[in-house]
């Protein structure tokens, strides 16, 4: 059985900071975290078609050549075509076998998940971690709180990235810097195997930033679950 992302001692470290945090504001802060924010499929189709395109390259550098047969050597001009087209033929079909053999292998190789994730290039995985992230913040209703002060802090696992994402009704309050340094400590914690206390710590920082915007209220409805959500693989 596959270890958890989070152990049980760490989620609910991080549902008690999330509740320790919003009792200093009215502002929202919800936790999701994923093993992976996309399949990236596209990665071994397209690694599997470049090393397949590569093997005529390869039959050249193996010293496989076609010849035509020497004319001076009593060979008429119908056995000159008929030859030269058969070895023609042969060396088509090797190179296609060659491209298929390629194809597959690349296919098989790129598709074991460590490998697939090390070949994808890291700006396709930031741009998959944002999106789904958005995707989140949209999903779990952090658009809809009462004052537009909902905070997601997503992390995604397997990409070793994490996104804040601050509603309208504080991030034009507030200098992008803060949370970055939000940002900061949470992969620092994760970085040191020490989850729990990433979060806190990014909690901690999101909420004093909150608080100082929006402090609590005799009225202050607990507007989303103070729960860690653990997405399903995709």
């Amino acid at each position: 059985m596959d270890k958890p992302l989070l152990s049980p001692s760490d989620l609910s470290a991080i549902q008690d900071a999330v509740r320790e945090a919003e009792t200093r504001t009215t502002g929202e802060i919800y936790c999701v975290v994923a093993e992976e924010s996309s399949g990236y499929r596209e990665t071994p189709l397209a690694w599997a078609a470049g090393v397949a395109l590569l093997g005529p390259a390869l039959l050249l550098l193996a010293g496989v050549h076609v010849e035509a047969p020497d004319l001076l050597g009593g060979w008429t001009a119908a056995q000159v075509s008929s030859v030269a087209e058969a070895a023609a033929r042969r060396a088509l079909i090797g190179a296609v076998l060659l491209q298929g053999v390629l194809f597959a292998l690349t296919l098989a190789i790129t598709s074991i998940p460590a490998v697939r994730r090390a070949l994808t290039p890291r700006g396709l995985k930031r741009d998959r971690v944002r999106r789904r992230a958005q995707e989140q913040f949209v999903a779990k209703n952090l658009h809809a709180t009462r004052e537009r002060t909902g905070v997601l802090i997503y992390v995604s696992f397997a990409e070793h990235m994490a996104e804040l994402i601050a509603d309208e009704g504080i991030a034009s309050h507030v200098d992008p810097q803060v949370w970055e340094r939000a940002m900061a400590a949470l992969t620092e914690g994760l970085k040191r195997r020490e989850p729990a206390a990433g979060f806190a710590s990014a909690i901690g920082l999101c909420a004093d930033v909150l608080a100082e915007r929006f402090p609590p209220r005799a009225d202050n409805p607990n507007e989303l679950p103070d729960a860690v959500v653990i997405l399903p693989n995709l």
